[in-house]
């Protein structure tokens, strides 16, 4: 055993998290003397992994966060080193979470310049699949893109759009209209945010093979050691310019590779379509998507409905 007992933050098994949920503590200090040897095993050989697919799959951006951030392919990250290279470049800082924050809470951080940050490591037996995320997904496939001004102004945009739902839904008179409205809502916003932060792709500026067209710059893509490379290159991958009236009503599922992919050209493109996310909500257009995934979850609706918007 390489494990001391209550020293262990592998996801699903950490006894700090577990106490930290039962306190009802969500937003908490990253205890980095827990981190076990096994943990720091399965950071190294994550991250090693996945540095020739960076190199040759990545969005440029994503590499220089990669380098702005210092990050040590040796041992988990400290939040407050990360903290400190990220705050000057874009005004963001990540904050350590015990567990899954609800929708409403998640995006107003995004709009604060606020990332709630997983501390935990996956098992490193499962290094390929987590259904939830970790340490390794938030920090090494997500902060590295906080650290350019472009991107970070497109979260905030988000959090703004996620804001502004909110307020909307105070103004609606009847209880069931207003449900099934910010459902509605909450479903055309993650899907969003699904095709875009956590599988967007960008084309490239050069010229040559689709693939070579196209770079990762969602972290879902860029944490994954196989999909990155398959939805890249596997030609089961259907990839598409980015559509905003497709993406709203696009169903998905996360329990495999996505079949499904949008490309956009630029981050300022991204930024726009924000922007034509927001006046879409603001004009209905958002209140009857398509039904499917992703599923209404009741923690995310309550979170919306009891907004407190200063």
């Amino acid at each position: 055993m390489t494990t001391t007992l209550g020293h262990d933050l592998t996801t699903t098994r950490a006894p700090f998290i577990e106490e930290a949920q039962t306190r009802g503590d969500l937003f908490i200090k990253q205890p980095y003397e827990l981190y076990s040897r096994d943990n720091q095993e399965a950071w190294q050989r994550l991250y090693q992994r996945m540095i020739p697919r960076w190199q040759k799959f990545a969005n440029p951006r994503f590499l220089q966060g990669l380098e702005s951030l210092d990050l040590n392919a040796e041992r988990v990250p400290r939040l407050e080193e990360i903290n400190k290279f990220l705050e000057p470049l874009s005004g963001f800082e990540c904050k350590a979470v015990s567990g899954y924050v609800p929708a409403y809470l998640f995006f107003d951080c995004l709009r604060q310049r606020e990332f709630p940050t997983t501390i935990t490591v996956r098992d490193k037996q499962t290094l390929d699949y987590l259904p939830e995320p970790d340490i390794f997904h938030d920090i090494a496939g997500h902060v590295p893109m906080h650290t350019d001004r472009h991107f970070s102004d497109v979260l905030v945009r988000f959090g703004n759009v996620a804001r502004l739902a909110a307020q909307r839904a105070v103004e609606i008179p009847t209880k069931s209209e207003r449900v099934k409205i910010v459902e509605s809502n909450i479903k055309a916003m993650g899907r969003f945010f699904w095709f875009t932060v956590e599988f967007g792709l960008m084309r490239r500026a050069t010229s040559g093979t689709q693939a070579d067209q196209n770079c990762a710059y969602g972290s879902g893509l860029l944490s994954s050691f196989g999909e990155l490379e398959h939805g890249l290159e596997s030609p089961t991958v259907q990839r598409f310019p980015f559509q905003l009236e497709w993406v709203i009503n696009q169903v998905f599922e996360i329990d495999h590779y996505q079949p499904l992919l949008f490309v956009v050209d630029s981050f300022e493109h991204l930024f726009h379509e924000v922007g034509r996310l927001e006046d879409w909500l603001q004009a209905g257009k958002l209140d009857h998507v398509s039904p499917g995934e992703p599923a209404n979850n009741e923690e995310d609706l309550r979170s919306f409905l009891n907004a407190t918007i200063d």
